[in-house]
C-alpha cells in the first residue's frame, strides 16, 4: 500500500513537471511560421502599384504631393527564383509626373541570415531611359543586368500581423545627395499603402532633407491586381 502511494506521488510529480514545461514554452515566432517565399510575395504585393501622398498634402499644405509607381521587371540571363523579385520604382511630384526625381530598382529577397526580407535598392546608370517603364506590359519590362546599376541601400522587413515593418541598418546608408553623407529610413507596409520616415544627415549629424515630423503617408491610387 505504501509503495503504491509512493508510485502515485511520483507519477503526479512527473505529469506536473511535464505539463508545466509544455505550457512554459515560448510562442513560436511568426517568421518561422510564414515561409520566406511567401513573405517575399507579400512584400512585393504591398509595393507594386501606384500610391501618392495627396491626402496628406491636402491636410497639410507643407507636405509634398508625391506619386510613387512600382512594377515588376525581369532581368535578362538570370535564373527564375521565386524567392528573388526585381522591381522598378519611380517617384515624381504629382504635378510633374514626366520628370521623376527618384528612380531605382529594388531586389526583394530573403536576407543573408534568413531572418527578414531585404529590400535592396540600386541606382540605374541611365535613369532617363527608364522613365515610364511601368506603363509598358509586364512582358516588355525586361532589363539587362547592367541596367540595374550600383547597390545603394537596404531596408530589412519583418512581418507584423498583416503589415511589414522595416528599417535601414543602424548606421544608415551612405549618400552624396544634397549635402548628405548618410540616409536612414523606417517603413511600414500596410493595407492602405505605406508610411516612410526617410531622413538624410550631413557629416555633423544635422538633418539636411527628408521628413522632419510625421512620416510620408503614401496611399493607394491603384493597387496591384494581386492585392
Amino acid at each position: 500500500m505504501k509503495n503504491t502511494r509512493i508510485r502515485s506521488l511520483i507519477a503526479i510529480a512527473l505529469f506536473s513537471s511535464t505539463s508545466t514545461a509544455a505550457y512554459s514554452r515560448p510562442a513560436p515566432n511568426i517568421q518561422t511560421l510564414v515561409p520566406m517565399q511567401q513573405q517575399v510575395g507579400e512584400v512585393v504585393s504591398h509595393l507594386v502599384g501606384v500610391m501618392d501622398t495627396s491626402a496628406q498634402a491636402q491636410a497639410n499644405p507643407k507636405a509634398p504631393n508625391v506619386r510613387m509607381t512600382t512594377c515588376k521587371v525581369s532581368v535578362e540571363n538570370t535564373k527564375k527564383n521565386p524567392k528573388v523579385v526585381f522591381l522598378y520604382q519611380e517617384q515624381a511630384m504629382s504635378q510633374n509626373l514626366a520628370k521623376p526625381y527618384r528612380q531605382r530598382f529594388l531586389k526583394i529577397a530573403p536576407s543573408a541570415d534568413n531572418q527578414s526580407i531585404e529590400s535592396q535598392s540600386f541606382k540605374p546608370p541611365t535613369p532617363e531611359a527608364l522613365i515610364g517603364l511601368c506603363s509598358k506590359p509586364e512582358a516588355k519590362r525586361v532589363i539587362k543586368l547592367t541596367d540595374i546599376g550600383a547597390a545603394k541601400c537596404s531596408v530589412f522587413l519583418k512581418p507584423d500581423g498583416e503589415n511589414y515593418i522595416g528599417e535601414t541598418p543602424k548606421a544608415g546608408c551612405p549618400s552624396d545627395y544634397k549635402g548628405a553623407v548618410k540616409v536612414t529610413n523606417r517603413i511600414v507596409l500596410h493595407s492602405t499603402g505605406m508610411d516612410t520616415l526617410d531622413r538624410a544627415f550631413d557629416a555633423a549629424g544635422n538633418q539636411v532633407w527628408g521628413s522632419k515630423g510625421e512620416p510620408y503617408q503614401f496611399r493607394w491610387v491603384q493597387p496591384s491586381a494581386s492585392r
